[in-house]
């Protein structure tokens, strides 16, 4: 078993064995969940296939299997089940078991401005480093899309992500070099901006807000059309 297989695996175990709790019963979501997970993986992917291919980053055979499809391992495609499916839960474990705990809409209104003043100056002056450019641009106009049209999601998410970020820091922080000899994913320093929280690039936060929330805004869409339709 490779390490990244590995790694994919723990993350999406105990999240998965907690989903037939009881009283949470997250295991009824199930449907909006992977549904979500898969349309928000494909235009990950395609953007990974992309990246990948022009040299944004690589991926060290040391630490994966060999299997590739359309030039990631097979393990990549892992990722983008098992990382967003266990952040998700960690999010509706959080609401469920601390429904009152949420930020009011001013304070919403206010971190979001102060992004927003952080992000557009940071594409437009490195606006040739392709993840730094991209990345923020992606997580501008998903984030921009959820203020405006679902903005009670942003209420407890920008509570959550910073639970999720202790998880998700340390299996990316390994996926970068942390605690092992050579990273797993080897990215081109000259397509971002250099910053590093330990071996993280900080885009990196940024490319797991946007994915998250993504599927998060999906699940929200998927069950409000189901509950219409009944």
């Amino acid at each position: 078993m490779s390490l990244y297989f590995f790694l994919n695996i723990a993350s999406f175990l105990i999240p998965f064995l907690y989903s037939f709790e009881s009283r949470m019963k997250y295991i009824k979501r199930w449907k909006s969940v992977f549904l979500s997970i898969f349309m928000t993986a494909v235009f990950f992917i395609i953007w990974d296939i992309i990246f990948t291919k022009i040299g944004v980053w690589r991926f060290n055979p040391r630490y994966h299997s060999g299997i590739e499809l359309f030039g990631l391992p097979i393990e990549e495609w892992l990722f983008f089940i098992c990382i967003p499916y266990s952040s998700i839960f960690i999010h509706f474990a959080f609401h469920y078991f601390y429904p009152k705990v949420s930020l009011s809409d001013k304070t919403v209104r206010s971190i979001y401005g102060l992004l927003i003043i952080i992000l557009l100056p940071t594409i437009i002056l490195h606006y040739d480093q392709l993840y730094t450019a991209i990345n923020y641009s992606v997580l501008v106009m998903v984030l921009t899309y959820t203020f405006f049209k679902v903005p009670h999601i942003l209420n407890t998410f920008f509570i959550t992500f910073l639970i999720i970020l202790v998880p998700f820091s340390v299996v990316n922080g390994i996926l970068t070099g942390s605690f092992i000899d050579e990273p797993v994913v080897i990215y081109n320093n000259a397509q971002n901006l250099g910053i590093r929280l330990g071996t993280i690039p900080i885009e990196d936060i940024g490319y797991a807000f946007t994915m998250l929330l993504m599927s998060l805004v999906l699940i929200q869409k998927i069950e409000k059309q189901k509950n219409e339709s009944i």
